[in-house]
């Protein structure tokens, strides 16, 4: 089993995913972040059905990084409760993963 983590979380526009995807990268706790949308979510909020676009980021990180990728979202994110969840990678090609591993601070690079 891999200690990969593909971790998902949403943005209320292609800004503010852009920024925390920016951010995560630069400071080496993701390999990747992939954005896509817009997406339409339909869901409960204080008691209503709620609809809005937004964009989805999808964070290539380890295991060991998601503290810190999930304190980065929160400082970054304008919700007062941001959608963060990790699903394991559960496999994968060698070479991605270690090439995931070491983007992510978590191999041996040196640079």
């Amino acid at each position: 089993m891999s200690n990969a983590l593909q971790v998902i979380t949403t943005a209320p526009d292609q800004a503010q995913a852009a920024r925390i995807a920016q951010a995560l990268v630069e400071r080496r706790l993701a390999a990747c972040v992939q954005i896509a949308g817009p997406v339409q979510s339909v869901y409960r909020w204080q008691g209503k059905v709620e609809s809005a676009a937004e964009w989805q980021c999808w964070i290539k990180t380890t295991a060991a990084r998601f503290a810190e990728v999930e304190r980065t979202i929160r400082e970054l994110h304008e919700y007062s409760v941001p959608e963060i969840i990790a699903m394991p990678i559960v496999a994968g090609s060698a070479d991605y993963l270690k090439w995931l591993a070491d983007e992510a601070g978590d191999g041996a690079r040196a640079d």
